[in-house]
């Protein structure tokens, strides 16, 4: 079936929207790879590691729904999404750079807290501008276009912060929050997030926190296919979290690689999500998003479980291919696939369920690897202990593939449409 072209208006719109993407992904990144490299001078614990880490998934279990409801209802000359963008940003490059000089859990702990809080209050109200301002036959190449962006952030971080941080401790800290901040100036300066066009009528009036549960609550019990979302979404964010919280200290103490070498290899991975993330979208528009992500997941899936048993260059080659383009998946079409369901009116509290639903995998994924290099420490002792923590990501995204099943049986009409 062929896919329309874009218009001009809607590229200018996906490239300036690209820009906090990359700048978010850098910083978060920044904050899930380095904090534990920087946190194991001081802690001997990968579960208290994990910790840190799953602090964003905590945050993210009821901050978001009250973000994104909020900006739902906000009317302001700069319009609804723009002032919590301008609010956060200084707070999340602040504490950022900060954490480089955090040498005791108790002020990395406030450091990272006081990020993850800033990060979703920038993150929910900029999320909630791509249905508002994108209409839904293109949200597929929208976060394909989104994930090259989180990509690009992502491979900055994932090199440049390995680089830096072989110089010092600080150095990739202090450096992802002055790009942090500059890309966001830039965006802001734009007209876009300027729009009020918000996908429907003001959402009414809350009393708080509450409220917002019981609104979220009511919508997923009138659609079991949100529900089934909810928990294929958790799984494979929980997923990636145990990934970007361990893989740099499996590489560097558990295959004992130089850290510039480190960097290296990662960065080398990450740079496959770009491709994947286009080709993703392309095969999404064109084939279905739940369609392309149900043939995709059990692949990917035993793919990551492989690392786990063996450190064979020969083997893994190929089958880092194959993890590179199911990340890009998992980073593209999730949201995709929610968008469709969203209803009138309710983009900026769908979009904090959808940081809800991230928020448990996120706090899930860390602790589940931590606790797994612990207690796995004697079979996994080549890496120690490092390598057990594929066996969380490969068999939480083998778990997501029933509820990908009956998110597809539910609602594959609508996510699939063309």
């Amino acid at each position: 079936m062929s896919v329309r072209a874009l218009d001009s208006s809607e590229k200018r719109t996906l490239a300036i929207l690209g820009l906090p993407t990359a700048a978010l992904a850098l910083a978060i990144t920044v904050v899930s790879t380095y904090v534990p490299v920087v946190a194991e001078g001081f802690l001997d614990s990968s579960i208290v590691i994990g910790a840190l880490i799953a602090i964003e998934g905590v945050l993210a279990l009821w901050l978001p729904l009250v973000v994104g409801r909020w900006s739902d209802r906000l009317r302001t000359p700069l319009g609804g999404r723009l002032p919590f963008l301008l609010a956060a940003t200084p707070f999340a490059a602040v504490s950022l750079a900060l954490m480089g000089f955090a040498g005791a859990l108790a002020p990395m702990a406030i450091a990272v807290s006081v990020f993850y809080v800033a990060y979703f209050v920038a993150y929910e109200p900029y999320r909630a501008l791509y249905p508002d301002l994108l209409p839904d036959d293109i949200a597929a190449r929208a976060q394909s276009t989104q994930a090259v962006w989180r990509g690009a952030g992502t491979g900055v971080a994932l090199v440049g912060g390995g680089l830096l941080i072989a110089w010092g401790d600080a150095a990739p800290f202090v450096a992802g929050a002055i790009l942090f901040a500059g890309a966001m100036a830039l965006f802001a300066a734009s007209a876009v997030p300027r729009t009020r066009t918000d996908g429907g009528p003001p959402a009414p009036e809350s009393d708080g926190l509450l409220e917002e549960a019981g609104t979220i609550g009511a919508v997923l019990r009138g659609h079991p296919a949100l529900r089934a979302f909810l928990a294929a979404n958790a799984l494979w964010e929980a997923s990636l979290g145990a990934l970007k919280t361990f893989v740099f200290l499996y590489v560097a103490v558990g295959l004992d690689y130089s850290r510039e070498a480190t960097a290296g290899i990662i960065g080398g991975v990450a740079l496959l999500v770009l491709p994947a993330a286009v080709v993703s979208g392309w095969l999404a528009d064109r084939h279905g998003r739940a369609r392309v992500m149900s043939w995709a997941l059990p692949f990917y899936g035993v793919g990551l479980l492989v690392p786990a048993f063996t450190q064979h260059v020969a083997i893994l080659v190929p089958v880092m291919l194959v993890i590179g383009f199911g990340g890009g998946l998992v980073m593209t079409l999730p949201y995709a696939l929610l968008q469709p369901l969203m209803p009138p009116g309710h983009h900026g509290l769908l979009t904090g369920f959808y940081s809800l639903s991230r928020g448990i995998g996120t706090a899930l994924g860390p602790l589940l690897a931590g606790i797994a290099i612990e207690v796995l420490d004697d079979p996994f002792a080549s890496t120690r202990g490092y390598a057990a923590m594929w066996l969380v990501c490969g068999a939480t995204v083998l778990a997501s593939v029933p509820a990908m099943t009956q998110l597809r049986r539910l609602a594959g009409a609508r996510i699939d449409r063309r």
